[in-house]
C-alpha cells in the first residue's frame, strides 16, 4: 500500500469519528433533556401539590385545631374559674387607728368641716350681714328656753329662723364657744346631725339701752316714796308704752 493510500484510510477513519461523535453528543443531550423535563418534574409537582399538601392541610385542619380548642376552653377555663371562688380575697383587718378615722369620717358634718377651716377668731366673731346678732341670740335662747332639756334640731331652728345651713352651723359653732349651747351629736334620718340644748341665757341689756334712767338729770333725787319717783315719772311711763309699741322681729 501506497502513502496517499495510507492518507486517504486514515481520512476516511477520521470523519468516521466525527459522525459518531456528532450521533453521541445528539442523542444522549436529548433524552437527559427530556428525562428531565418531563418525568421528574412532572412527579415532582404531582407529589407537592397532591398527596404532601393534603396531608399537611387535613392534618393543620383536622387534629391539632380541635385539640387546641378543646385544652383551651375545657381544663384551663375550669381551673381558673375553681381558684377565683375557691379563694376569695379575704379583706384587710383595719387597725383601731384606722377604724377611728373611718368612722370619724362616716359622722362628719358640716359643723366638722368649718371647725376644720376656720379659725377661733373667725368662729367667735361671725357675724351676719344686716342682722342684729344679739337680738337673733336672744331669740334663739328663747326658743330653746321652751324646749327645756331636751333641745331641738339645729336644722329644724335654722328653718324657724329662716337661716341657711351654713350660717347656722357658724352660728351653732360661736354660741357653743359662747358657753351659750351645748350641741349632741346624733343620727338622724341616717344623717349625722347636732341637737342644740340650751346651757345658759346670756345677759342682755338691750331692753334698757333707751330707759330715760340711764340719763336721767335727776336720778339721784329719786326714790319710791320721794317727790320725784319712778312710780310717777311720766319719762320711763312714755319709753314703757314707745318699746311695747316696737314689733319684735329678727332681721
Amino acid at each position: 500500500m501506497t502513502e496517499i493510500d495510507e492518507v486517504k484510510k486514515i481520512k476516511l477513519e477520521i470523519e468516521e469519528l466525527k459522525k459518531k461523535s456528532k450521533i453521541l453528543a445528539a442523542k444522549p443531550a436529548k433524552k437527559v433533556i427530556k428525562k428531565a423535563k418531563a418525568k421528574p418534574a412532572e412527579k415532582v409537582i404531582k407529589k407537592a401539590k397532591a398527596k404532601p399538601a393534603e396531608k399537611v392541610i387535613k392534618k393543620a385542619k383536622a387534629k391539632p385545631a380541635k385539640k387546641v380548642i378543646k385544652k383551651a376552653k375545657a381544663k384551663p377555663a375550669k381551673k381558673v374559674i375553681k381558684k377565683a371562688e375557691a379563694k376569695p380575697v379575704k379583706p384587710k383587718k383595719l387597725t383601731k387607728k384606722e377604724l377611728a378615722e373611718e368612722k370619724r369620717l362616716a359622722e362628719r358634718t358640716i359643723e366638722d368641716e368649718l371647725e376644720e377651716q376656720l379659725t377661733e377668731s373667725e368662729i367667735e366673731n361671725f357675724q351676719i350681714e344686716k342682722v342684729d346678732m344679739e337680738r337673733l341670740t336672744n331669740k334663739i335662747c328663747d326658743i330653746l328656753a321652751e324646749r327645756e332639756s331636751e333641745g331641738m334640731f339645729q336644722s329644724e331652728l335654722w328653718k324657724k329662723l329662716k337661716l341657711s345651713g351654713r350660717d347656722g352651723s357658724r352660728l351653732s359653732l360661736k354660741l357653743e364657744r359662747m358657753g351659750t349651747i351645748t350641741r349632741e351629736k346624733l343620727l338622724e334620718n341616717d344623717r349625722w346631725t347636732y341637737k342644740l340644748i340650751l346651757k345658759k341665757t346670756p345677759i342682755s341689756t338691750h331692753s334698757i339701752e333707751n330707759a330715760p334712767c340711764l340719763v336721767c338729770t335727776v336720778e339721784q333725787k329719786c326714790s319710791l316714796d320721794g317727790e320725784i319717783s319712778p312710780k310717777t315719772c311720766q319719762l320711763i311711763e312714755d319709753w314703757v308704752i314707745a318699746e311695747y309699741k316696737k314689733p319684735s322681729k329678727v332681721k
